[in-house]
């Protein structure tokens, strides 16, 4: 792709995300994320209307009546997107490619991000870190964030998300907000470490997926390209056991990953590439308040 055409796609990234961290996610993205960077200040007793997993179990037996812990919020946060860069992402049957879309999301997020004035890194991931970008303030940062969006070549088309949870675990010292964008096609286990990266960073995980993958069309003889493996297959979509069996999969993968970030303790949204991911970030923030 030519510089021009990177700029003005660059361009329209930053015009439409933008716009929509500012009129529609305008204070929702603070409210929603503001109480994981509070650093503890002092005691005070206990009022109605607190919060009683702030209370101070240590202070609240020695006195003998309750005491809550108070907080004072840091003034910035850190961001970071992992971003799924693996071979499956370059899919997309109805409206846009699932990479389209962790793009304009990543960008969202990013926008809004920066307008509360937190900083913003990047961590590109296939089953290997592709590349990290460090975290900085700013709208020169932001754009070339979505440069990279836009333009990264992976190294591998494989994936392994246990990975690149591994590396933000050990990379980031201090506790930021992590937003891991992928479809969550994996076929290695990966809730250990994100168990354990929960633990540390507050780790939000939102899946982009294609209804074609949930549900086959009934369209006849189909060739299929495994993107990630480079392997092609035909499969009969007239027959319904086809159908059912893909079904059948879409399910159990879905219930497994549910599972996989409840017992994480991470909150997870699923958005399809058909479907305006923007209500599906505002329930997203409205949830976390």
């Amino acid at each position: 792709m030519e510089t021009n055409e990177i700029l003005k796609k660059v361009r329209r990234i930053e015009i439409k995300t933008r716009g929509l961290s500012s009129n529609i996610f305008a204070g929702e993205y603070h409210s929603a994320f503001k109480g994981r960077g509070m650093t503890f200040s002092e005691v005070r007793e206990y009022q109605y209307g607190d919060d009683i997993r702030d209370i101070e179990w240590n202070v609240t037996a020695r006195f003998g009546k309750p005491y809550i812990k108070v907080f004072e919020e840091e003034r910035e946060l850190t961001v970071m997107l992992l971003v799924d860069v693996s071979g499956s992402l370059d899919f997309g049957s109805v409206k846009q490619f699932k990479r389209d879309m962790v793009t304009e999301i990543a960008a969202t997020l990013a926008f809004s991000a920066i307008q509360n004035n937190d900083k913003i890194g990047v961590i590109f991931f296939s089953d290997k870190i592709e590349k990290f970008i460090p975290p900085k303030k700013g709208r020169k940062h932001i754009l070339y964030i979505i440069r990279e969006l836009l333009e990264y070549k992976p190294e591998s088309q494989q994936t392994n998300i246990a990975f690149a949870l591994e590396y933000l675990t050990r990379a980031l010292k201090r506790r930021c907000i992590a937003f891991m964008l992928s479809d969550f096609i994996d076929q290695h286990s990966f809730q250990k470490p994100l168990s354990i990266a929960s633990h540390k960073h507050d780790v939000v995980a939102i899946q982009v997926y294609d209804k074609r993958v949930a549900e086959l069309p009934d369209v006849g003889l189909l060739k299929v390209h495994d993107a990630e493996t480079g392997q092609e297959r035909i499969i009969d979509t007239s027959s319904r056991a086809v159908r059912e069996a893909q079904a059948r999969w879409w399910k159990q993968q879905s219930m497994r990953l549910k599972d996989t970030f409840s017992r994480s303790k991470v909150d997870a949204v699923s958005v399809r590439t058909d479907q305006d991911y923007v209500s599906v970030l505002r329930s997203l923030f409205a949830n976390r308040k």
